[in-house]
């Protein structure tokens, strides 16, 4: 399924620093969009720029060579190839130009201007109906990254780099929720842990991890495959605490970092003290609303995938099927006044 470079011809235009959108014009793939991730050559970022473009793509050929199929939660990848310059250039389908980033920024700018002096204040019903369409994209976003998630460890692959910029959306429209397709990337640093690979010794990408495995206390190769489950997971915790707080709040008011900050260092991964805080702070409420509903079961989860002890977090299935998410999208996925004006 992998195109070259000598049998498909491209015309690409820039989109982002090192990302490069365009359309396939020979070949089999004739008329596909693509994105191209471009790492740049030795000379410029050293053997490392080189070693991350080959763990990309060789984990995206390993999971989409599955006999499962390919997961619709992950970004596809078309080929790969090398310039003269030295430079790695990864062709994937473009299935979207937006980051969950991107939709939380634009979200929060949009409850600025919507209380803002500049335009007529929302009153009460429009309120309530922002805040269901926002609750079921939200929760769609994070369910479909976690499917991937569960798909990527069902396979044996840790992500390494989960956070809102890595995953992309086809939408960034509260109301088209329902055609909603969060898909992970950015695999540069994902770790093989099959038990084969395990027993062969860290590599360049896993060596910090089980530094951080051995700290724990986990030590053979079951312990460190589920401690590197667990690291994920609470990457996709903050993840959660990102998509529950950032896109309920003014712009400006919280951020990814300080998020991280609040939950770490003041209040000790002690997530029900950081709903007291929360409480207290007016700008926050709607987010302590959103993670409120299903009598707290958003911080019941949030609390599991951030628990201190790695032992105690959930794996990727439990989470996308967790109540809060099933519960939510179900019930409003039925509601017709969630797409009223």
């Amino acid at each position: 399924m992998f195109a070259t470079v000598d049998e498909t011809c491209i015309i690409f235009s820039i989109f982002l620093l090192m990302l490069y959108e365009g359309r396939i014009a020979q070949g089999p793939f004739k008329g596909t969009p693509v994105i191209f991730k471009v790492y740049p050559g030795q000379r410029a970022a050293g053997i490392e720029a080189d070693m991350m473009a080959a763990n990309e793509l060789n984990s995206h050929a390993f999971l989409q060579s599955s006999s499962e199929g390919i997961c619709k939660n992950l970004l596809l990848l078309l080929g790969g190839f090398e310039t003269k310059t030295g430079e790695q250039w990864l062709a994937f389908r473009d299935n979207g130009k937006y980051s969950a980033a991107d939709f939380a920024k634009a979200t929060s700018e949009k409850i600025s201007r919507a209380r803002s002096l500049q335009e007529k204040p929302w009153n009460p019903f429009e309120q309530a109906q922002a805040f269901k369409r926002r609750t079921y994209f939200v929760i769609r976003l994070f369910q479909g990254a976690m499917n991937g998630l569960a798909y990527m460890h069902n396979h044996e692959r840790l992500h390494q780099s989960l956070g809102p910029a890595s995953v992309i959306l086809n939408t960034i429209v509260e109301r088209d929720a329902v055609y909603l397709v969060p898909k992970l990337r950015d695999l540069a640093f994902s770790v093989d842990i099959s038990f084969s690979s395990l027993e062969e010794g860290p590599s360049t990408f896993s060596e910090d991890l089980w530094r951080r495995a051995s700290s724990a206390g986990a030590f053979t190769p079951m312990e460190r495959r589920s401690f590197g489950i667990a690291d994920d997971i609470y990457e996709a915790g903050l993840l959660f605490a990102y998509l529950a707080f950032v896109p309920f709040c003014e712009a400006g008011i919280m951020d990814g970092l300080s998020l991280q900050r609040l939950l770490e260092s003041t209040f000790k991964l002690d997530v029900m003290a950081t709903r007291e805080y929360c409480l207290a702070d007016d700008r926050l409420l709607e987010a302590v609303k959103f993670l409120d509903l299903g009598d707290g079961s958003g911080w019941e989860l949030l609390q599991a995938m951030l628990n201190p002890d790695f032992r105690k977090r959930p794996i990727a299935e439990a989470v996308a099927n967790h109540r809060f998410l099933t519960a939510n999208a179900k019930g409003d996925q039925n509601r017709n006044d969630l797409y009223l004006e």
